[in-house]
């Protein structure tokens, strides 16, 4: 297959988290940023892309940086890169730094060295002593800021763990947006640009209690939160949702370590939706779909804000119990069982109990933990092979195909047809009292998942009188939502009535 185009340039929306832990406390860590890239397929390679970058770093047609500030890594058997870089592009030898792990393998594939460009921020942004052996570029520090990666793709890395060269040679290259208007803009970290000053604005009118720049702790909770609602926003208007699952857990967690940084600035209601317009504002010139879909975000945010809230009271005062009845007893270790409570009751993610606890100089029992997910697990095993439990895994369930849409993102109300009523294990047409579970084809009952309680509300039938209360809802065995309900008075499959 030949490639339309061998030359290719993007600039992508990225979301990773597996540096959260240092977003806000560096001057350079995001879980949500903008990678700007150039491809080669099989046309232009190390020599032209070299000279590219460096003429678009250093020309005053482009970003004009001074050739001075900038260093380059590469990998030491790379001759080829270092001697483009030292002689025909000109960087003195004091300026390239060879590195044993400019090497982009994945252990099967496309393969090959890198080079990585770092611009000199200057001795104001030097965090560590001249004799520290990570202050040089390269290294974890904040003077030198590694702002573009060029890989050359040549080799094939296969199975038997060989090498081979590849007929075709690639070129692979990442430049992070923030970090370079961070240098531009002169700012002391990314947070102080105007990708995120406007967030952070708006985050301390909010807070209405302290002012961005007077605290280093809480200037941290600032810069998360502006990071997290920038991922959120844009995830959410891409189409994934918070759950408890896969891409839908990382959004859940981000949102409610958001919030816990949020009570830090005296913030103790609902307000990451508030700074969707802002984040949407910020980006509209090349993305336009947050503002495009404003309202759908916001909403699915604040659902998300006020479900976290209903326990995260509690869930606090537990865990300072926790904290303060380890440390009476001389311990340095939240039990696993602990953990797993606050996970299941309070909807705390693992990794948010374990950052709190590690603040405060504890450390937590992943194994318990994951023991009593096992068990948790378990449980839900048998339950699920008895007949008694919630009737969810029942034979008449397990046979039932009908769809059933969760609307709750959108509204907290809705007008749906009753699309199935079950009572003492048989479908029925129509009910006049007792309990019962039922289905609906949109619902915006949210269903007990993952430590979080399920919706409560009633139904209404078009004389706007009462027919059922609703008092749990579940998860079915093909994903629908069943509604446990007390009945008031008789309705039928197939009608259409609200409920809220």
């Amino acid at each position: 297959m030949v490639p339309e185009n061998l030359r290719i340039v993007n600039a992508q929306k990225s979301i990773r988290t597996n540096d959260i832990e240092n977003v806000g406390r560096t001057a350079r860590h995001q879980t949500m940023f903008e990678m700007l890239g150039n491809f080669s397929l099989g046309d232009y390679f190390k020599k032209e892309a070299l000279q590219w970058a460096w003429e678009f770093l250093t020309s005053p047609n482009w970003i004009g940086f001074d050739p001075e500030r900038l260093y380059v890594t590469v990998y030491p058997k790379d001759e080829e890169a270092k001697r483009i870089w030292q002689d025909e592009i000109g960087l003195s030898s004091d300026h390239i730094i060879e590195m044993e792990d400019n090497f982009w393998d994945i252990g099967a594939g496309p393969s090959g060295p890198d080079t990585e460009i770092f611009y000199d921020r200057g001795q104001k942004f030097n965090d560590l002593s001249d004799d520290d052996p990570e202050n040089y570029p390269g290294g974890e520090n904040e003077r030198y800021l590694e702002i573009w990666n060029l890989v050359f793709s040549e080799f094939n890395h296969k199975s038997d763990d060989t090498y081979e060269p590849l007929p075709n040679k690639n070129i692979d290259t990442g430049m992070g947006l923030e970090r370079i208007v961070s240098v531009i803009q002169d700012a002391p970290t990314n947070f102080e640009t105007d990708l995120f000053m406007p967030i952070i604005r708006d985050i301390q009118q909010i807070s209405d209690r302290v002012k961005y720049g007077d605290n280093q702790d809480l200037d941290v909770s600032f810069r998360v939160i502006a990071d997290h609602i920038r991922a959120l926003a844009f995830a959410i208007a891409d189409g994934a949702l918070p759950s408890n699952e896969g891409r839908g857990y990382v959004l859940r967690r981000l949102l409610r370590r958001a919030v816990m940084h949020g009570q830090k600035l005296g913030i103790n209601q609902s307000f990451l939706y508030r700074l969707v317009g802002t984040v949407g504002k910020i980006m509209s010139s090349y993305y336009p779909e947050v503002l495009q879909q404003q309202t759908f975000v916001e909403k699915v945010i604040k659902t998300e804000e006020q479900r976290f809230y209903e326990t995260i009271n509690e869930g606090m005062a537990m865990l300072d119990q926790l904290l303060a009845k380890e440390k009476s007893e001389q311990s340095q270790m939240i039990q696993g069982a602990d953990i797993f409570k606050l996970y299941d009751t309070y909807g705390f993610p693992v990794e948010l109990t374990e950052e709190i606890a590690s603040e405060a100089g504890f450390e937590v029992d992943h194994a318990g933990f994951e023991k009593e997910m096992q068990a948790q697990r378990e449980r839900a095993r048998n339950a699920r092979n008895n007949e008694q439990s919630m009737k969810l895994q029942s034979s008449l369930l397990t046979e039932v195909n009908v769809a059933s849409e969760y609307v709750g993102y959108t509204t907290l109300e809705t007008e749906s047809a009753l699309v199935l009523i079950i009572q003492n294990e048989e479908f029925i047409d129509n009910i006049s009292s007792g309990q019962a579970e039922v289905i609906f084809s949109q619902t915006p009952f949210y269903a007990e998942l993952g430590g979080q309680v399920a919706d409560t509300g009633v139904i209404i039938d078009q004389c706007g009188e009462v027919c059922a209360v609703v008092t749990d809802v579940q998860k079915a065995p093909k994903g629908q939502y069943l509604h446990q309900i007390d009945v008031k008075k008789i309705y039928k499959k197939d009608k259409r009535i609200l409920y809220k």
